[in-house]
């Protein structure tokens, strides 16, 4: 399933953005819609937003799947591939399985590790520790699920951290779409607590970091602050490890950078498009 974003702008110039885990399509939109010359679609991957929960699990596999499922039910002739964290390693993934999928693609701190014992590990970063016992699984699986209403929902989450993180726009998108109204008026997440933790599970044992170097599109890798450890420590490793990459920081943001400051990430993704687009 996807959620579409955007009108026809130019045809044979498409933009499909990827959400992260957790999200869905709709939070790429006060980025996208700065983006009105392109034609624009996100996808809501399989167990989020409005997108069917898999018997194959949340493999990050499937995660790829999906982004070449919208691919091709789109009908998109080499799309601008623009994903966050989860998303933007889905983008890696499909890249690698079907090779020319993408003209190029702007990744905000994707997450794709180094293998274990690689010697390319970053300091505060245990892949093996992440691997077996993710802190964001026992945190998903402790997510409040069930509002009174959506208005409660955006007021809970805009006084504490790390929702209160994300813009308005942003974060109103993820009340309204991220959530189902029931019957009695209250709303309840899509992505059920359990299914962000398998998520998250599965983030550490795919292979797209062994991979990296058959990615021939041009790939802007761009990150945050690196005030605490985390994935924008892994940013550098990864641009790194592309053939024709560029490393893009973004000082003032976090881990949410493109739902912290939409107007900052709209103009970065532009730049890129540009770039590949003249050949840069």
């Amino acid at each position: 399933d996807l959620g579409k974003l955007g009108g026809a702008g130019i045809a044979d110039q498409s933009v499909l953005s990827a959400h992260a885990t957790g999200f869905c399509a709709a939070v790429w939109a006060p980025v996208t819609d700065q983006l009105e010359e392109y034609r624009r679609a996100s996808l809501d991957f399989r167990g989020h937003g409005l997108s069917s929960i898999p018997a194959a699990g949340m493999d990050w596999s499937g995660t790829a799947e999906d982004v070449l499922a919208v691919v091709d039910a789109l009908g998109l002739n080499k799309p601008f591939g623009v994903g966050h964290s989860m998303g933007g390693a889905s983008l890696l993934l499909a890249e690698q399985m079907r090779p020319g999928t993408f003209r190029g693609l702007w990744v905000y701190e994707p997450i794709v590790f180094p293998m274990q014992d690689s010697g390319l590990e970053p300091a505060g970063l245990k892949i093996q520790d992440i691997s077996s016992s993710n802190p964001l699984v026992a945190s998903a699986l402790r997510r409040r699920d069930t509002f009174p209403s959506r208005s409660a929902a955006e007021q809970n989450f805009a006084s504490k951290p790390p929702l209160s993180d994300l813009c308005p726009a942003a974060l109103r998108a993820y009340v309204e779409y991220g959530f189902e109204q029931l019957l009695d008026g209250s709303i309840t997440l899509r992505c059920r607590p359990e299914i962000e933790a398998d998520t998250y599970k599965m983030g550490a044992r795919h292979s797209a970091f062994a991979h990296l170097g058959e990615v021939a599109c041009p790939v802007t890798v761009a990150r945050g602050h690196t005030k605490f450890p985390g994935p924008a420590d892994l940013a550098p490793i990864i641009s790194q490890a592309l053939p024709s990459s560029t490393l893009e920081e973004f000082p003032a943001l976090g881990h949410f950078g493109p739902l912290q400051d939409p107007v900052i990430v709209a103009a970065a993704v532009r730049s890129a498009l540009a770039a590949v687009s003249a050949g840069l």
